[in-house]
């Protein structure tokens, strides 16, 4: 099997490229390099990778300016391609702006930011994200965020749920969904949601950031795994041809 190609998006302020880049070339044994903000193409990659941060410092609104940058053009083609995007913390906030999935990210409920490890549910795993997850379970991820509470108008909420695209969902270590356990006061515990294609996630809690055992906790793996392994699965394969 060739290696699969990671571009990860560099925007003034994004902190979390280089946790990404390690965590697909070091950690998976794949290739990765990153994209500048102002180039026009992605050039020749199997997977873009949206990182978290604080693109442009989160002024105006968290990845509103972000939207705006040359590279997004592309990725707005890929995607619709069928191209695999993820969006990671900033990186989903980015992916709502440009209309790329649904609902909007605002200010924590707490009013506070709020990093922690956190534990999702796994929800679907007929998705390219989560192919090598069980059904129901758990992962412990970290977030790190301020504006992280997702929100969506009634409509888009039910489309969501009844066509299976809530791929994460905030839980307890033992998959309870409670409000205790959801960290910012997401719609229906929302962590992480996929567009109508299946080839767009956006989420908020930071898989690159678990991802290497000498942290002492690697569940984030899956997410890359899955990803990985997809480009050899035919479903995928073909929804890319």
């Amino acid at each position: 099997m060739s290696k699969v190609k990671f571009g990860i998006l560099v925007f003034p302020g994004s902190n979390c490229d280089h946790d990404a880049h390690f965590a697909a070339s070091s950690v998976m044994k794949q290739d990765a390099r990153f994209i500048w903000h102002k180039e026009s193409s992605l050039g020749d990659v199997d997977v873009v990778v949206i990182p978290g941060g604080f693109s442009y410092g989160d002024y105006l609104r968290c990845g509103a300016i972000a939207r705006f940058s040359p590279i997004m053009n592309d990725v707005v083609r890929f995607a619709n391609g069928g191209g695999a995007v993820i969006g990671i913390c900033n990186g989903f906030q980015i992916l709502t702006e440009v209309g790329l999935l649904p609902g909007a990210l605002l200010r924590n409920e707490s009013l506070r930011f709020v990093c922690k490890d956190v534990y999702v549910r796994v929800e679907q795993t007929n998705t390219r994200f989560t192919g090598a997850c069980a059904p129901g379970e758990v992962l412990r991820i970290p977030i790190a965020h301020g504006e992280g509470r997702y929100v969506a108008d009634v409509n888009t909420l039910q489309r969501l749920e009844g066509d299976g695209r809530v791929v994460f969902r905030y839980a307890t270590p033992s998959g309870q969904i409670s409000s205790e356990a959801n960290p910012n006061g997401s719609m229906n515990s929302i962590a992480g949601i996929t567009n109508e294609a299946g080839n767009v996630l956006g989420l908020m809690p930071h898989p690159e950031r678990a991802s290497d055992p000498l942290l002492g906790n690697a569940d984030g793996q899956k997410v890359f795994q899955s990803l990985i392994q997809s480009f050899t699965t035919h479903e995928f394969v073909h929804n890319l041809s």
